[in-house]
């Protein structure tokens, strides 16, 4: 039962970035920066892309880049929540030009990632929700995301839309923001290249067990399509390095991830504000590997019987075994 490891990150993530205080703590650098260290880190093997503006006009350069070192471009991010224009949402804005020009850029997405070679986008909504109260008409705007969704995922069945959940924030209200709130909107859908993103970090600011939502995602149609990892202290979305925080929830984690058979991606989403990217997206991937080279050590079958018992001193000892190989 051991897992098929395929570690990716966002192009971002290697270089420096903000916050809400200052502007970047590091120095600014090129994409072609950016792919070469990627490059150096020896456990990564793929790129997540967020299509900007500034990243069209690399489109020719990652494309040669993915051709020459074999590195997997695993998902476009749209751009639904960088710009102003989104400032009442995307596809549930009230606005029918702002929902037409969200389906576009999504299609957009769609095209590119097929010429990259690459068959997923992913759609995080982070400015569809709402902050007061009386300011949402929750039915409209529900229909609205979906019916847009739904278009997009019509456009090609060749590449799959991904939908990533978040409880809070930019929003103080996402509609999308949580696995079971995720699943009711994608059986509203109704594509089947329709599915769902797992980050870590939001399933916990949310309150989930992030095993039991990889559960969920998958016992409800398998709409587990890709996974963000990085780690947080519950209260808020601090896109924290991997295990550094919530290690023996991690070893939970992917359990389940291997017995509900995913088999796609873990990428690396995380914001090192102080700290150097390569270096900080290395230590994940390195933690990454570590744990779940520890949940070799157990029998999966010897889990299952655990699990059955339902005995936490039980769960203790097998959490020991697995953490102490003992």
């Amino acid at each position: 039962m051991s897992g098929q490891r395929k570690y990716s990150v966002f192009l971002g993530n290697v270089g420096s970035c903000s916050d809400r205080y200052c502007g970047a703590y590091g120095p600014e650098f090129s994409t072609a920066e950016l792919l070469r260290r990627v490059d150096g880190i020896k456990l990564v093997s793929g790129v997540d892309l967020v299509l900007t503006p500034e990243l069209l006009e690399d489109i020719d350069l990652i494309s040669q880049w993915h051709r020459d070192s074999g590195t997997a471009v695993v998902s476009v991010a749209v751009d639904h929540f960088a710009r102003s224009v989104w400032k009442q949402g995307s596809f549930s804005a009230g606005d029918p030009e702002i929902r037409r020009l969200a389906v576009a850029d999504a299609v957009r997405a769609m095209d590119v990632a097929a010429e990259l070679g690459c068959d997923m986008i992913t759609i995080w909504p982070g400015q569809d929700g709402y902050d007061y109260l009386f300011q949402a008409d929750y039915e409209a705007e529900r229909n609205w995301f979906a019916d847009g969704v739904r278009e997009v995922c019509r456009h090609r069945s060749d590449v799959r839309v991904s939908l990533e959940y978040k409880c809070k924030e930019p929003r103080n209200h996402c509609y999308v923001s949580s696995a079971a709130s995720t699943l009711l909107l994608i059986q509203e859908i109704g594509e089947d290249n329709c599915g769902a993103v797992l980050d870590y970090g939001h399933a916990l600011i949310g309150y989930e067990n992030p095993a039991e939502s990889v559960a969920l995602l998958q016992h409800f149609g398998r709409r587990l399509m890709h996974v963000h990892i990085n780690d947080n202290y519950r209260l808020w979305d601090d896109d924290m390095i991997v295990g550094s925080v919530h290690t023996l929830e991690f070893l939970e984690f992917f359990y389940w991830l291997r017995r509900t058979g995913y088999t796609g991606w873990m990428t690396i989403d995380q914001y090192p504000y102080r700290e150097d990217g390569q270096q900080a997206v290395a230590e994940s991937a390195a933690w990454l590997d570590t744990l779940e080279s520890l949940l070799d050590r157990v029998d999966p079958e010897e889990i299952a019987e655990v699990l059955h018992r339902k005995d936490a001193i039980a769960s203790s000892r097998l959490m020991r075994k697995i953490l102490m190989g003992g």
